[in-house]
């Protein structure tokens, strides 16, 4: 738990597409700061900085465009089904992320001591950010929602698909280690709904 004050911070994770960006869109709307993981990502290995040097001298140029930023898709094919590399990869931003994640979840206690905070982070288990959080929400999806939007968002085969949903925790073990569950494949209106009545419960805490 980060909280010195009133504010609480609520780790929002889940599966791979079963919804985690539209629900912190939702929330979002209620009122909540929410701060992206992934963004947060993308900051840390911005050409020139510290993530972005131990990266290129840990998996070498080839996982550079020509304009020096990393290539996602070169690296992802280097870390994805390889445990070592992934981990690699993972010890190298994980602390920068979360120092990051501090300073802005700080900032919002600052601005709003009441504040609910909402952290979209997809490996938040993984990365132990669930012994920083004060309540935990899991956006789950049956398989074929997960799959089908795979491939319709970033073109994968189904193969592919597959195997990038068993490369993360098990969705069954998150839902149990959370205080709440979303459906991220029920009808937008429910979703809505679902959204506000946790809001509104979590808001009581801070």
């Amino acid at each position: 738990m980060i909280n010195s004050s009133a504010m609480i911070l609520v780790g929002l994770t889940g599966g791979i597409a079963t919804g985690k960006s539209t629900v912190a869109k939702m929330f979002q709307r209620c009122g909540a700061v929410v701060i992206g993981a992934d963004a947060l990502a993308r900051e840390v290995v911005e050409p020139g900085k510290p993530a972005w040097r131990e990266i290129v001298k840990t998996f070498g140029k080839t996982v550079l465009n020509p304009n020096r930023t990393l290539n996602r898709h070169a690296l992802g094919a280097i870390v994805f089904g390889n445990r070592v590399k992934l981990r690699q990869l993972e010890r190298i931003i994980h602390p920068l992320v979360a120092r990051q994640q501090a300073k802005l979840t700080r900032r919002a206690a600052r601005k709003d001591p009441n504040a609910v905070v909402i952290y979209d982070v997809p490996l938040l288990f993984e990365a132990g950010v669930d012994k920083r959080v004060d309540k935990i929400i899991v956006v789950t999806a049956d398989r074929e929602t997960q799959i089908a939007r795979l491939k319709k968002r970033n073109g994968l085969t189904r193969g592919e698909a597959i195997h990038r949903i068993r490369a993360q925790m098990p969705l069954a073990r998150k839902k149990r280690l959370a205080d709440y569950e979303l459906d991220g494949a029920s009808p937008l209106i429910k979703l809505v709904r679902d959204v506000d009545q946790i809001f509104a419960r979590v808001k009581l805490l801070a």
